[in-house]
């Protein structure tokens, strides 16, 4: 007989019971993801172009901007873990799928879900440079300019938000919310311990 597992977090039977404020409704996403997909299509057309998608934030953003995309294009996909099931970055990059083509000589854009402190990303991009990609250029949907700790340049940002725990459009607390169509603060009651 299995002995029982730790208690699960505390969330309502509506996941929209637990946010505290929508920071970006599904229209507005829409609106930006077919402006970025208008941008790389225009600046790529006739190049070679392979979009990197950093798993599993990034997902529901990477399927909405490949079809705002109208230039062809190839996809592949990374899986990182700095978080845990924490709600800040640990620092510590671990690189839990890689991809799975080669790189070298290719024009990649590289999409990310939110860039926080900056060091998943700098980790990312010294490992990627190593391959010798002809470009590699970043693509964010989300960044936190409050909570960089590495400076890294980023090519477009979808949007800029406050230091606020964000979730939904593909972003998660201990894997729950992704499926949420707009960006909403996670109310702290959530995610702080409970007595």
């Amino acid at each position: 007989m299995s002995q029982p597992g730790p208690a699960p977090p505390f969330y309502s039977n509506r996941l929209d019971d637990d946010i505290e404020e929508v920071l970006i409704d599904a229209a507005t996403l829409r609106e930006r993801v077919k402006a970025l997909g208008d941008a790389i299509s225009r600046e790529y057309a006739g190049r070679d172009l392979l979009l990197v998608s950093v798993l599993k934030g990034s997902i529901v953003f990477m399927a909405d901007l490949i079809r705002a995309i109208s230039i062809p294009h190839e996809i592949d996909f990374m899986a990182t873990s700095s978080y845990g099931a924490g709600v800040s970055s640990s620092g510590a990059v671990r690189i839990l799928k890689d991809l799975n083509m080669p790189i070298e000589g290719r024009n990649i854009i590289l999409v990310e879900d939110i860039i926080d402190s900056g060091q998943t990303l700098s980790y990312l991009l010294r490992m990627l440079q190593e391959r010798r990609p002809a470009s590699i250029r970043i693509l964010a949907l989300l960044d936190k300019p409050d909570r960089r700790e590495v400076d890294v340049a980023v090519d477009w940002i979808g949007f800029s938000i406050p230091n606020a725990f964000v979730v939904g459009y593909g972003l998660d607390y201990n894997e729950i919310y992704r499926n949420l169509p707009y960006i909403g603060v996670l109310k702290p009651t959530v995610y702080l311990p409970h007595e």
